[in-house]
């Protein structure tokens, strides 16, 4: 049973267990801990998002590390993504990232980066566990000159924008292209604005002045009707979504439709693969993308691949059979040859890069796809909920998917960062498969309520 870890690394209410500043110490301790043997000395990364806990937790995690003997570069408020490419960059021995991605600011999360710049695997989240739970680094303890220092990198941002500029081909700018960004008053605020400007771009930017309460809030990828309406109002060419820590990415076209995340790998999948850029002709996804994502890769010669919902699910698969290109319907989008994790401003300069090579509207390259219909619905409980324990719930899901008869499909799992269960019903018929998700719903919260 994991005690801190979830699916994406540690979570919770910020200055509540876990996400306390007693653990954060702790898991710098860990951290530090498990890299000094085998570290090349140059210290660990520290980035955040803008919530206001992340100054309590940042502080906890640089006294850990320090405490161990090990370094700390802070770098400050940095999407996710970007705390990867500056751990690599750098040469550093792991990267943390203070955030609780698309969650309202009253949550935090902590997510570690080994040196490659890939999230880490299970047995090092084990180990960490097993070393701040069993108490053996309390004996360690250097003094003196031993003990780590921290210092601040003043030029990471400059660093990431350089990098992310030199992802867009340079054969095209984007001077006639006008772009809505929606920083989602997170960590890409800093970043997005001067990315699209310096290639040419006009940008009209929303959710850009984060007051430490406001990130996600009604604004970002979970919320893209801001940025749809912008689009709608401006006349722009396309608009795009970020989240709290800028890893994930919701567009919309020209017309202000939203363009989720299967569409949009559905793009890129298909221009890869004329490129021959696609390796082995497969995309990866998970369990969540959409049944016309497979219909849509099957068409031009391509296949899918899924895998358990999370983008470090898509980047281990991707990692062991040597695929290049992966995702998630929810926006998070791996380009491997790029960057190791998803990437919302790499993405989106990515789909700006094939709107211009072709000369074609978003609305129309999206056509590549037609979505089934399909219902989301989330259930909050009291406390994280076993599925087998809620009476009745298998014989009612497969009665639903007998009902189906392999024209669509049923997905009811728990969230791996919050005490929520997702279901997902995926039909021709949208009446049909609601009163599904509905039906599926209300047994799991009568089961909850007892």
């Amino acid at each position: 049973m994991r005690r801190l870890f979830g699916t994406d690394g540690i979570r919770g209410e910020a200055n509540s267990h876990p996400m306390t500043t007693e653990i954060a110490m702790q898991v710098g301790r860990a951290i530090a801990f498990i890299v000094k043997d085998r570290a090349r000395g140059h210290g660990i990364v520290i980035g955040k998002d803008t919530r206001l806990s992340c100054y309590m937790i940042e502080n906890a995690l640089a006294a850990g590390i320090c405490s161990m003997g090990v370094n700390v570069m802070l770098v400050g408020p940095m999407p996710t993504p970007g705390i990867a490419f500056i751990t690599t960059s750098m040469r550093a021995d792991a990267g943390v990232v203070i955030s609780a991605s698309h969650n309202p600011f009253q949550d935090n999360g902590i997510k570690i980066f080994a040196e490659d710049g890939f999230k880490l695997p299970d047995r090092i989240e084990e180990e960490i566990e097993d070393l701040i739970f069993s108490q053996k680094m309390e004996a360690l303890r250097p003094v003196a000159e031993e003990v780590g220092r921290a210092r601040r990198i003043e030029d990471s941002r400059g660093r990431y924008i350089v990098f992310l500029k030199n992802t867009f081909p340079r054969q095209y700018t984007l001077d006639d292209f006008h772009v809505v960004l929606d920083c989602a008053n997170g960590a890409a605020y800093g970043v997005a604005p001067h990315v699209f400007e310096e290639l040419g771009a006009r940008v009209t930017p929303l959710a850009i002045t984060p007051d430490g309460t406001n990130i996600n809030r009604k604004c970002g990828a979970l919320h893209p009707e801001n940025m749809a309406a912008s689009v709608r109002e401006h006349g722009a060419d396309i608009g795009l979504a970020f989240d709290g820590d800028g890893d994930r990415l919701i567009v919309c076209d020209e017309q202000g439709q939203i363009v989720d995340g299967d569409h949009i790998m559905a793009i890129c999948a298909n221009d890869l693969l004329k490129q021959r850029k696609l390796k082995k002709k497969t995309l990866v996804s998970t369990v969540m993308s959409n049944m016309g994502l497979e219909i849509a890769m099957e068409r031009i010669g391509a296949s899918l691949i899924r895998t358990a919902v999370g983008d470090r699910y898509v980047v281990e698969r991707m990692r062991e059979d040597g695929y290049s290109f992966g995702g998630e319907q929810s926006g998070h989008l791996v380009f491997l040859d790029h960057i190791t994790t998803g990437d919302g401003i790499l993405a989106g300069l990515q789909l700006l890069a094939i709107m211009k090579k072709h000369d074609r509207p978003l609305s129309e390259l999206a056509s590549i796809m037609e979505s089934f219909p399909q219902v989301l619905k989330n259930v909050r409980t009291a406390t994280r909920m076993n599925l087998d324990e809620v009476p009745h719930f298998s014989k009612t899901l497969r009665r639903l998917e007998e009902k189906l008869d392999g024209n669509g499909r049923i997905l009811v799992r728990p969230s791996g960062t919050e005490p929520v269960i997702r279901v997902m019903v995926e039909g021709p018929d949208e009446q049909i498969i609601n009163d599904m998700a509905d039906e599926l719903c209300e047994l799991i919260s009568n089961a909850d309520r007892m």
